[in-house]
């Protein structure tokens, strides 16, 4: 697996340990709002997806003006109202650091949107390890593969020569529908089981594993 050119990897739960904050900025948001609140983990399942998209699928019936108060609502209390903490996992920076150094591309493929993503990237001092990046507000959400297509032309890199990195069943199936390879990976959204649906190469519970598969 040391010879893919570039190394396509989702944030929320893949590379940043926010899982918990996303569910628990989500109730909040969603209580502010007067829809009834979701359990941890339908909450959790969403997470990947355009927050749209997440919203229809979380609250059966949601009307426009609802997801209008919940994109504010659910904004707010992530950057503003919750202080649940969000580091990277451990040995993200070494990973990035040795995949940078052995000559890899590197991009991120997430169900941020541009502002979040941006923040994150300064808050972590990681935006100088990826040549480039693709948002939910700007693509199709996940599982479409408009994603990766988009990043695989501006790289100039085939399917064959990329991998995906990802926690959820929303970045497998997208690296599916775009002909890449996948790793998923089990400490965030999904489970081993659930992902080996998606017929990754293989999958990590820790990104030490996947430094070892992948420099």
């Amino acid at each position: 697996m040391q010879d893919y050119k570039l190394v396509i990897f989702d944030w929320d739960g893949t590379l940043m340990d926010s899982v918990d904050r996303i569910v628990s900025s989500m109730q909040s948001a969603a209580k502010t709002v007067g829809l009834a609140l979701p359990s941890y983990d339908d909450a959790k399942q969403i997470i990947g997806l355009s927050l749209p998209v997440a919203l229809k699928e979380l609250f059966t019936g949601i009307t426009a003006k609802q997801i209008e108060a919940m994109l504010v609502q659910y904004k707010y209390q992530y950057l503003e109202g919750d202080n649940t903490p969000t580091p990277l996992f451990d040995n993200a920076l070494t990973l990035l650091t040795e995949l940078k150094q052995s000559g890899k591309l590197l991009a991120i493929a997430t169900g941020k949107g541009r502002e979040g993503l941006n923040r994150v990237l300064g808050v972590s001092n990681t935006e100088h390890f990826f040549d480039t990046t693709r948002c939910s507000s700007e693509m199709p959400s996940k599982p479409d593969p408009q994603m990766l297509l988009s990043i695989l032309t501006e790289l100039s890199v085939a399917p064959h020569e990329a991998i995906m990195i990802g926690d959820t069943s929303h970045d497998l199936k997208m690296a599916q529908a775009a002909g890449v390879d996948s790793i998923g990976v089990t400490f965030g959204v999904h489970s081993k089981q659930v992902l080996e649906q998606y017929q990754p190469k293989a999958t990590v519970d820790s990104l030490t594993q996947l430094r070892h598969l992948l420099v």
